[in-house]
């Protein structure tokens, strides 16, 4: 499945207008469905269904299941493919088939909607729904120059192939120390950008990214952070804002939460000691 998509749109600059060929960011649902239980008493459910982008659908479902908590090691996954009975459906609907041994908390899989922003739930509420999920804060010995930080957006829009064709999509980014990009993924939605970045390192076992951090095309919320912090990574980079409760969430987990990448300029709203400033002389 391609990115983008062509239309016919009328271009109007002052008093002209003119038809003219544009490309639109792809927009498809994709459900995610769970193979579970025994080899002779195999049981399939549906666990999710988000608007994404296609591609690297099965990376978005891996990413997915274990930032939720369902899966830990790439060990669990006896398969990840797309389904092919459903004609209607073809391509937006990804099964993952679990091994025998691993238990699906539904109970605890559904009470875990504290991603919404419209959830209602307290922002005490949230982090300790987490906590119960992850290892404890993040340790982590990264540390990186401001200098390195600065030249990030550049470097990920130039990686970006779909966002140069639309305007419209999200990227999430993995780098290192010296500002390397090891990974970028592209989404629509923000959560799924990352989610895709998070399943490929958990397909390459690279759990956790103590030694990594993580940038992102548009603003944090807390469920950015969460996903962050359960793939252990600790330092959370974004071209926007933070949300309160996403800088909350990263105060407790002691991830490194920097917004405002960009022109040179960047906040720190969170353990401060992993970024090095270059004194000049």
């Amino acid at each position: 499945m391609s990115l983008v998509a062509p239309v016919t749109i009328q271009k109007v600059s002052g008093n002209s207008q003119r038809e003219a060929p544009d490309l639109l960011a792809v927009e498809e649902p994709l459900e995610i469905r769970l193979g579970f239980g025994s080899l002779n008493d195999r049981q399939q459910r549906a666990v999710s269904v988000t608007m994404r982008t296609p591609g690297h659908d099965e990376e978005l479902a891996l990413g997915f299941l274990f930032t939720e908590g369902i899966i830990r090691l790439p060990a669990d996954v006896l398969s990840c493919r797309h389904c092919v009975q459903d004609a209607e459906k073809e391509g937006n609907v990804i099964r993952v088939e679990l091994q025998p041994t691993v238990a699906v908390d539904w109970a605890r899989l559904e009470r875990n909607t504290f991603t919404s922003s419209s959830c209602g739930l307290c922002g005490k509420t949230s982090i300790e729904a987490v906590r119960s999920l992850t290892p404890g804060p993040v340790l982590s010995e990264l540390s990186l120059w401001s200098s390195v930080l600065h030249t990030l957006p550049e470097r990920v829009r130039e990686s970006q192939p779909a966002f140069a064709h639309t305007g419209g999509i999200h990227a999430a980014a993995l780098f290192d120390a010296q500002g390397k990009l090891l990974l970028v993924r592209e989404d629509i939605g923000r959560h799924n950008a990352l989610d895709k970045l998070i399943g490929a390192a958990f397909w390459h076992n690279w759990l956790p990214l103590s030694k990594a951090g993580v940038f992102l095309s548009g603003r944090i919320g807390v469920e950015l952070v969460q996903k962050s912090w359960m793939a252990g990574v600790p330092f959370v980079a974004a071209v926007g804002a933070p949300s309160s409760l996403a800088v909350q969430m990263a105060q407790e987990a002691r991830i490194t939460l920097a917004g405002f990448v960009r022109n040179d300029r960047f906040n720190v709203y969170s353990e401060p000691q992993r970024i090095r400033i270059a004194v000049n002389a």
